[in-house]
């Protein structure tokens, strides 16, 4: 049985059509349209291109954004057009197969569990390191979503009082001090007291701070940067620190570190298991999780969401799931 996959984030909509061994097939990718019906249009697009070329039984979608429970309405999304919208119904319907939604840090963690760094773990948590943070919890190998379908929101946990301004509306939350954007941020707030530290990203800062982004700062410390290094420094401190609340919350087996940052992860992960063991409740006298990065990198979200939906499509009355086919086949 093969099952699409769509991540669907800010700035890009990716469809992959997936095998019940994870294995990534063939994809499609377009652009994040700003509107809902072009939303939804590019949705049907990614997913008719990869499904004219396979036979596939149900699409699941990973949003960025707060899913209800029953996993088919999207509540809230703050970069996609959605409010309180009834996604996949719709998207049933025009696609003539069943869909099903997840939240994409659930399904990225969920693609983990079954087929990478978190395979086998009884309680895992993904923290996925970006823009922002998005974090999962899994327990025996089940997604937890809370009363309301939008738990952990770990990334908004607040470390810093009277910190740094947080788009949520608070201030202080850990991805304000450890994600792609915090790693900008505190490279800008170095280089205003120490100028003369690093010549490069001073000199890409003097013309606007917007270039110097967390990828340019990774690639900076990468390069033996001092200023980039004392700022990834700082992202690695607050990883220990968010971790070690993580682990005090929750006590997971593992925790998965994913996300675009975890690329970056030989400059920073050490440093941060050290930080986390040292401040953990208990250290030295308690087991510690294995802190990993992830293994399905990009298509983790992919892979999760085909996944629920090959298990949704399984568990179809055999009628349901015909009539399904042959209403995808009559509209390709």
């Amino acid at each position: 049985m093969l099952t699409v996959g769509v991540d669907i984030g800010g700035t890009s909509v990716r469809a992959g059509v997936v095998d019940p061994r994870g294995s990534v097939l063939d994809t499609s990718r377009a652009p994040t349209p700003a509107g809902e019906r072009a939303l939804e249009d590019a949705i049907v697009a990614a997913v008719e291109e990869v499904a004219d070329r396979h036979a596939v039984s149900a699409v699941g979608l990973a949003v960025a954004g707060f899913i209800a429970s029953d996993r088919r309405t999207v509540r809230f999304a703050p970069h996609l057009a959605w409010r309180q919208a009834d996604v996949a119904d719709r998207m049933s319907d025009r696609l003539g197969m069943p869909v099903v939604l997840e939240h994409d840090a659930n399904a990225a963690a969920l693609a983990e569990h079954r087929f990478g760094a978190a395979r086998g773990a009884k309680t895992a948590v993904l923290v996925a390191i970006g823009t922002g943070i998005g974090a999962a919890l899994l327990l025996d190998g089940e997604v937890f979503r809370g009363a309301y379908g939008v738990a952990p929101e770990l990334g908004h946990l607040r470390v810093v009082p009277d910190g740094r301004p947080c788009p949520c509306g608070k201030n202080g939350c850990w991805e304000r001090y450890c994600s792609g954007t915090a790693l900008s941020a505190t490279a800008v707030e170095l280089l205003a007291k120490h100028p003369g530290v690093s010549t490069v990203l001073a000199r890409e800062a003097a013309g606007d701070s917007r270039a110097v982004t967390g990828r340019r700062v990774a690639g900076a410390a990468r390069d033996g940067d001092p200023l980039a290094k004392r700022a990834m420094a700082d992202l690695a401190r607050w990883l220990g620190e968010g971790l070690a609340l993580v682990a005090d919350v929750y006590d997971p087996e593992v925790i998965v570190i994913g996300g675009g940052v975890s690329t970056s992860a030989p400059l920073f992960l050490d440093d941060a298991r050290e930080r986390y063991s040292a401040v953990v409740t208990g250290a030295g006298h308690r087991p510690l999780a294995r802190i990993r990065t992830a293994q399905l990198g990009d298509d983790a979200g992919i892979v999760g969401a085909a996944t629920l939906a090959r298990e949704m499509a399984a568990q179809m009355p055999p009628q349901t799931a015909s009539r399904a086919s042959k209403n995808h086949s009559r509209r390709s």
